[in-house]
């Protein structure tokens, strides 16, 4: 799908989201707000003096599907850069495509580790994210025994990783580990593990309507009340989706609410409602990260004074920038941002701690 017809004269950007599968729940956020940054971008004078066009891919398709689409419009010469929200497994497959050629900023949370030229991450680690999540819920609520239940690829199998080698350091113990196929299903068994365990707490490395059928069958059965769950993963869409009623207990970290009051978080929300009225999808942290990624990459080719992909990879690290997540700093390439604890209350957070 294309939001605008590619020209000669136009910086062209391929947006990466889902619209199919486990995580295409947050397809049409997504879209929304790219529809609001390309119309900032062109309000004035659009990157470089040339106006934004969009290519939607949908990043819910296989990876090899959506590498194989990158490839062809990098070699047509029809992008000048890539960014958006989907999960590693097709970060990996399109990086493969990009590296060294064009821009690509990634802004998904994501396990760490990438390091490829021109590939440029904006979003939550484990050890920045995750880590203090668990550490703050022992120090404040006792949570110490973790079941760790998750979707069968790249992001939850590392990240389960890095949070077991932490956790004699954070005053935690992992006492299982399952996962099951991404896309796959299984939910219900997820669950029979967790009401058969005697954790404290269930660490949900879930996607999109995985994590919803988990909160769903969770409540069903009346465990919300002795057993927590914790995600680095749920948003607005995925509480609505949950329903009121099987959000209890349930605590979330990230770096974006559609709740927080600083100014530039309160902004966006502004200019998005202005944009797509009430009725519009729900502003959440995957849509906002893809604002930050379309900004990101304009800001970059504002610095360079060009448009031309070599020279925006040499200026896609920099000390810090400032957007509606807050300052984001980068340390070795890598981004360092607020993170924020929040509790799910109904089918919004409250932010109760900043970690």
């Amino acid at each position: 799908m294309t939001m605008a017809q590619s020209c000669d004269e136009s910086w062209r950007l391929a947006m990466v989201v889902p619209f199919q599968g486990p995580a295409g729940m947050f397809g049409a956020s997504c879209e929304a707000v790219t529809e609001l940054a390309v119309a900032e971008l062109n309000a004035t004078s659009g990157v470089g003096g040339r106006p934004v066009t969009v290519e939607l891919i949908d990043g819910g398709a296989k990876p090899e599907a959506v590498a194989a689409r990158i490839r062809d419009l990098i070699r047509e010469q029809r992008i000048d850069a890539v960014t958006g929200w989907h999960i590693s497994s097709v970060r990996l497959a399109i990086a493969r495509e990009t590296a060294g050629k064009l821009p690509y900023v990634y802004t998904s949370l994501y396990e760490g580790g990438e390091d490829r030229v021109g590939v440029v991450c904006l979003g939550e680690t484990p050890s920045m994210q995750i880590a203090p999540a668990l550490k703050w819920l022992r120090k404040q609520a006792g949570l110490r025994r973790w079941l760790v239940v998750g979707d069968d690829y790249v992001w939850p199998r590392l990240s389960c990783a890095a949070i077991r080698s932490q956790s004699q350091d954070l005053g935690i113990s992992i006492i299982g580990e399952h996962f099951v196929p991404y896309g796959g299903g299984r939910i219900r068994h997820l669950v029979d593990l967790a009401e058969r365990s005697n954790c404290d707490g269930v660490l949900m490395l879930l996607v999109g309507q995985h994590a919803v059928d988990f909160n769903r069958e969770f409540a069903r059965r009346g465990l919300s009340a002795r057993i927590a769950r914790y995600s680095p993963l749920m948003e607005e869409t995925m509480l609505l989706a949950s329903g009121a009623g099987a959000t209890e207990n349930l605590y979330v970290s990230a770096s974006y609410f559609r709740s927080l009051r600083t100014d530039e978080a309160m902004d966006l929300v502004s200019a998005y409602t202005r944009l797509h009225g009430s009725s519009a999808p729900p502003l959440n942290n995957m849509a906002e990260s893809c604002y930050e990624g379309i900004r990101f990459l304009a800001d970059a080719a504002t610095r360079t004074r060009s448009t031309k992909a070599e020279r925006i990879i040499e200026n896609t690290v920099q000390a810090s920038y400032a957007g509606p997540r807050g300052t984001v700093n980068f340390n070795e390439g890598k981004a360092v941002q607020p993170i924020h604890l929040a509790m799910a209350s109904g089918h919004d957070f409250d932010i109760i701690a900043t970690l």
